[in-house]
């Protein structure tokens, strides 16, 4: 099969997300990268590549795309509003304190000046960009 556009991408993924909201309704990455692109998986980690850059590139247009793993599964799915999507941002949060937590003892710097930093870099980037 040929290689599709982004925008193509974009909106086949969209499309069958539309199809998986909730938690409960999440489909495997290997389904998703199927429908996505048109074939299957060959290699868990280097064909599935695409799939997760391209759902980064839409949680950092605002698109509530969340995932969950467990024993039986996983997969992704489109975050309901309310309580399902401050649940999913509350965890996103507890594991960037913990990220940040992790730097600042390794870095043996407070975490407060870590986080300074990170704000100094953002400015940096935004300065850049204009």
């Amino acid at each position: 099969m040929e290689k599709i556009s982004n925008e193509e991408a974009r909106a086949r993924l969209m499309e069958t997300l539309s199809e998986h909201v909730g938690k409960e309704n999440a489909i495997g990455m290997d389904e998703l990268y199927e429908r996505v692109f048109g074939k299957k998986v060959r290699h868990k980690i280097n064909d599935t590549r695409d799939i997760r850059k391209l759902i980064t590139t839409q949680r950092l247009k605002g698109i509530p795309i969340g995932s969950t793993s467990s024993q039986t599964g996983g997969g992704y799915y489109l975050v309901r509003a309310g309580s399902e999507l401050e649940e999913y941002c509350s965890r996103i949060l507890s594991s960037s304190r913990r990220g940040l937590l992790l730097v600042s003892r390794l870095k043996k710097l407070a975490l407060p000046k870590i986080v300074g930093q990170l704000e100094m870099e953002l400015q940096e980037r935004r300065d850049d960009a204009a």
